[in-house]
């Protein structure tokens, strides 16, 4: 990601954190994007989703955990295309499967029966794309990245 610029409200809840937000995205190729989010919908959490538009495919993963592939469609066919459909999984949860799977192979890294499947470099880049969607919408303006610290 080269830059955010995001904006954050509380809307409707009566706390003291957002409960609405809004991202546009650049990345170094010079794709856009944008994140919408909310803790608003109502009568309960509706779903979340993740929609890719491409000159040669389009992607979007939905659900109430994202865990559907709803859509998958490209311009040149590839013989694992028909596995899709085996990557969606039923759940009553927003949390869906995701946390156990992430702590069994914690757990097994520590036994040293697994290598890690992610690392703390990975989850620091994270962290930066969240603290400068927080620094942009608290300061009303485009925060590039890297952070400079």
């Amino acid at each position: 990601i080269e830059s955010v610029h995001a904006y954050t409200a509380t809307l409707g809840r009566r706390i003291e954190t957002e409960d609405t937000g809004v991202v546009s995205i650049r990345w170094r190729s010079g794709a856009l994007g944008s994140m919408n989010v909310t803790m608003l919908t109502y009568p309960k959490n509706f779903e979340g989703s993740i929609t890719i538009l491409g000159e040669k495919g389009t992607v979007r993963v939905g659900g109430l955990a994202v865990n559907e592939i709803q859509h998958w469609e490209f311009s040149d066919i590839d013989p694992d295309d028909s596995k899709i459909k085996s990557a969606n999984y039923e759940t009553t949860s927003v949390y869906g499967f995701g946390h156990p799977l992430y702590y069994d192979n914690v757990i097994k890294v520590l036994r040293g029966e697994a290598a890690p499947e992610t690392d703390g470099r990975e989850g620091l880049r994270s962290l930066e794309v969240l603290i400068a969607t927080y620094l942009s919408a608290r300061d009303g303006k485009r925060v590039a990245l890297p952070l400079e610290y």
